[in-house]
């Protein structure tokens, strides 16, 4: 073994102006998308209504930044290159509640340290523009209209072991583009266009925010997503949120902004993902575009070199405006939003161009208005549906049975009473039930065509609508606990020791959630009550899944953690199973509480519940009009 010579030691020099400028550029230039986001900042920061980006070799060769802001006046131009020189503040004050994009005064040093660079600038009230050097420093007038142009030209010429790890031209091109698109997403009143080897790659318009929305992610993620506004305090949360159905498999697609700076938060992703948590399937990432407007003394901007990151003086309250924001905004059902005019109009106009068929849709008798009492239940048929009846709370009743009043007054306080029929059952947005397929699937007809219904997710959802309503609405004074009901013949079931050992530590927490489970031998657990919305599931393979879940979690905050978890559970194993024969009646109510149901678009899983089958795709399908 060979023994260490110690190295000799090295004295404690100060280091060079020019090798500090380096590191210092280390930090905030990593690549020429650094270079384009920080003189992008700088143009925004100038009031620019137009900026143009001009790029060579993917931003390697050249880096041309324009914009039509105020202006440089020329006996500023040499103090803008040097180290902390800015305007943008001026004390620790400023600095406290900065609001502009740039503030630190590095930006350009750095990039001159390393690049070849040159600053052309022209002021209103100047009869020229002027150019500056940054190499030489020589300034010299030039022509050029308001505004400001910055040309960078060989990035990490003076350190070429940097430019070593480089990517190709077209990464490094697709990074210039994706931080011009970062600036775009939030500053929809400004113009930007981007030019690549003397061709146009991308180019945004001035616009409201939602056409800026649509230019930069594609018109599928607004007819994909929803709007968000949402205030607290002093916190306003907007934007649009993306529909569970259109997540991705990768977080791509996720821009969230404080106060028009581009971040990315912990907090804030953190927030955003927590309000999909039960609306997503599996591990799929949502899309959104959140714009988070709030006091600036209350968030610092100063963390990272990059200004990527921030910290929040409160987090909580943040992720808490965000998380209510994207799940308020998630909540409503979008059935209610089915607008069928435009694709009435448009299968209408391509019928009327088309010869007329055999079979005239035409001449077909209108089917006749819904009955209301299709969606009543009355006492003949309330045992049959059992399993519903606990899904609908006695506050919405407007208006008894007639007939069921005086002999089954149990069975008025129903959802579904408050339902008032439109004028054509094709007026509800999920349409009247027609029929049920292969004891899985309810098909029904509205404005647009077909709807189809998978009855075991929908149910799914509204009881776990249901149990969360439940938890939410007892008194926070008291230990909250779900309505449960006691069986008449206790289901029993051979246990593990985990098992029988887990319901007797969390004999408290199972009462809080509707379940009674004592232990009937050495072996054997005994279920004596469930909640009352899951009479007609499987008590055992209930009292299975919710011990299996508490044993996962700390028992001291297994209520605050997991009770979503476990509500999800019992829900699923209360809700109706396939191949469970329903009536028409039975499943005109599920359609009617679906569009009473908050998220009643997605399953406690993530799956979708219903789809949406146009009459234009099902004429395509028999070539109606061709």
């Amino acid at each position: 073994m060979t023994e260490s010579i110690p190295s000799p030691r090295r004295p404690i020099l100060e280091l060079p102006d020019e090798l500090i400028s380096q590191i210092a550029a280390g930090e905030v230039v990593e690549r020429p998308a650094s270079v384009v986001r920080e003189l992008v900042d700088n143009a925004l920061d100038a009031g620019a209504t137009q900026i143009t980006v001009r790029l060579l070799a993917g931003g390697v060769r050249l880096i041309a930044v324009e914009d039509d802001g105020m202006g440089i006046l020329p006996q500023e131009l040499p103090i803008a290159f040097k180290r902390h020189a800015t305007s943008k503040i001026s004390s620790l004050s400023d600095l406290e509640s900065v609001g502009t994009m740039g503030f630190r005064g590095e930006a350009l040093a750095a990039i001159n340290s390393i690049a070849d660079c040159a600053l052309l600038s022209r002021t209103a009230d100047q009869a020229s523009a002027y150019v500056l050097e940054g190499r030489t420093g020589e300034l010299r007038p030039a022509a050029r209209a308001q505004g400001t142009t910055v040309e960078v030209k060989e990035l990490f010429y003076s350190t070429p072991a940097r430019r070593k790890f480089l990517k190709a031209d077209a990464t490094e091109l697709a990074h210039c583009v994706e931080a011009v698109r970062r600036h775009a997403l939030v500053r929809p009143d400004v113009g930007f266009a981007i030019w690549h080897e003397g061709r146009l790659v991308e180019q945004w318009l001035v616009g409201t925010l939602e056409q800026r929305l649509g230019d930069v992610l594609g018109q599928d993620f607004i007819a994909q997503s929803i709007p968000v506004e949402h205030r607290v305090g002093n916190i306003v949360v907007t934007g649009r949120a993306g529909i569970p159905d259109a997540a991705r498999t990768r977080a791509d697609q996720q821009f969230a902004y404080v106060n028009g700076r581009f971040v990315r938060d912990k907090v804030i992703s953190h927030a955003a993902r927590s309000a999909y948590e039960d609306v997503l399937h599996g591990q799929r990432q949502p899309v959104y575009a959140l714009y988070v407007e709030m006091d600036p003394t209350r968030v610092d901007v100063n963390v990272h070199p990059t200004k990527i990151e921030v910290r929040f003086r409160d987090s909580r309250e943040v992720h808490q405006a965000v998380r209510h924001a994207v799940e308020n905004a998630l909540a409503a059902p979008r059935s209610s939003a089915i607008a069928g005019t435009d694709e009435a109009t448009e299968s209408s106009q391509a019928e009327a161009a088309s010869p007329t068929p055999f079979f005239n849709r035409s001449e077909t008798p209108r089917p006749a208005p819904w009955p209301q009492q299709a969606m009543q239940f009355n006492a003949s048929m309330a045992h049959r549906v059992s399993d519903f009846e606990a899904l609908w709370p006695v506050a919405r009743v407007q208006a008894p049975l007639a007939t069921d009043a005086a002999t089954e007054p149990s069975h008025q306080p129903l959802a579904v009473q408050a339902v008032e029929a439109p004028n054509s059952a094709t007026d509800w947005p999920l349409g009247r039930a027609l029929a049920q397929l292969q004891g899985v699937y309810i098909l029904a007809e509205n404005a647009q065509g077909m709807i189809v219904v998978d009855m075991h997710a929908a149910h799914e959802r509204i009881v776990y609508e249901r149990l969360k309503h439940q938890w939410s609405a007892a008194d926070p004074e008291q230990s909250r606990a779900i309505a449960s009901q006691p069986l008449l013949i206790p289901a029993t079931f051979a246990a593990t020791p985990a098992e029988i050992a887990c319901a007797e530590g969390q004999v408290e927490t199972l009462q809080r959630l509707g379940l009674e489970i004592t232990a009937f031998s050495s072996r054997t657990l005994a279920v004596r009550a469930v909640p009352s919305a899951l009479v007609q599931g499987d008590a055992v393979e209930l009292a299975r899944s919710v011990l299996a879940e508490l044993a996962q979690h700390d028992a001291s905050s297994v209520i605050q953690r997991a009770q979503h978890d476990i509500l999800a559970t019992m829900a699923c194993h209360g809700a109706v199973r396939a191949n469970r024969r329903l009536t028409l009646e039975e499943m005109n109510a599920l359609l009617r509480q679906m569009e009473a149901t908050e998220r009643s678009d997605q399953c406690n899983h993530g799956r979708p519940t219903w789809r949406q089958v146009t009459m234009k795709e099902l004429d395509a399908l028999f070539l109606r009009g061709r």
